[in-house]
């Protein structure tokens, strides 16, 4: 399946969630296909589709599926035709993607730090014994808890918007968001502090944003050629490596992320018990081709050390 060249007339359909956040990076991307050929907006549509992970807002996710829960119905949009790309968080991708798929084009990372957020506290340290704090990442329950086991941790779900609602509903005391996405809504002030990757090691390709297409649309491949951030890539092969060889998903609190020094790839890993008990952690180096292979040795010596159970919840 081809098509023509984008044009105000036919129009290049972009899928997208229909969150601010999501909004936003259905727009960069737009933006940066429009700036690389010198086309006019109105050459894109940005289409929104709902997600079961978007419906299903009183539950956790750990009990509704995995990362699908937010890809699914895009990527069906895009298997049948009724959209030509998709924009995904990569933080919410599955390692694999539905047959007929790629994902091979990525715009430049933004910040992966993860944001504090509080009306009342400037940091975590100064919560008080026994306040909540809300998230509904596994990965942000099990770090805060390892640092501040005498916390309670709430369920937090939502975008931007409704978490900042239950904060000032005292819902809880604090939360996380990612820089990332603040600084893509322009709201890069509601943080109180950006968190520093060897204070809470951030997701899996937080920060970043991929694009995915049939791939046999050789068409919008060479369109999408043009945006396409090698550095980004290879950060993502290395982390995404190191996520599938633990069997990674929203049921499992794993923390990754590369860094590119020079012409070498430093990798740090962590995985952590559900209830916040124990954390392992491994970094690591190696040339940057050797990336991928690097993130699945580290996956599979932290699964080794862990050993069976790791991930399960106690009690």
């Amino acid at each position: 399946m081809t098509r023509d060249f984008p044009s105000p007339a036919r129009p290049l359909k972009i899928g997208t969630r229909g969150s601010p956040l999501a909004l936003a990076q259905a727009h960069e991307a737009r933006d940066r296909l429009a700036h690389a050929f010198d086309l006019p907006p109105e050459a894109f549509e940005v289409c929104v589709i709902q997600t079961t992970g978007d419906r299903v807002q009183d539950r956790p996710l750990k009990e509704i599926g995995g990362k699908g829960l937010f890809t699914r119905e895009i990527e069906h949009a895009l298997l049948t035709g009724g959209i030509d790309i998709a924009v995904h968080s990569m933080k919410d991708m599955p390692v694999l993607q539905p047959e007929g798929l790629l994902l091979d084009c990525y715009l430049p990372r933004e910040d992966p730090r993860d944001a504090f957020v509080s009306n009342l506290y400037e940091r975590l340290d100064q919560i008080p014994a026994g306040a909540r704090v809300g998230t509904s990442s596994l990965r942000r329950r099990a770090q805060v808890l390892v640092r501040r086991p005498d916390l309670e941790v709430v369920e937090f779900r939502g975008n931007v918007q409704t978490r900042l609602r239950k904060l000032a509903d005292g819902v809880a005391s604090a939360t996380f968001l990612a820089m990332a996405g603040l600084n893509r809504l322009d709201r890069a002030s509601i943080a109180r502090s950006a968190l520093a990757t060897d204070e809470m090691l951030p997701a899996v390709a937080q920060g970043a944003i991929g694009i995915e297409r049939r791939e046999d649309d050789h068409a919008t491949a060479a369109l999408l050629e043009a945006i396409h951030d090698p550095e980004t890539a290879r950060q993502l092969a290395a982390e995404r490596a190191f996520l599938a060889a633990l069997d990674g998903s929203c049921e499992t609190p794993i923390a990754g992320l590369a860094d590119l020094e020079g012409g070498t790839l430093r990798l740090r890993g962590e995985i952590l018990r559900p209830d916040g008990s124990e954390a392992l952690k491994d970094d690591r180096s190696a040339p940057v081709e050797d990336g991928a292979k690097l993130g699945r040795e580290m996956g599979a010596a932290l699964l080794a050390q862990a050993g069976d159970g790791f991930f399960d919840f106690r009690g």
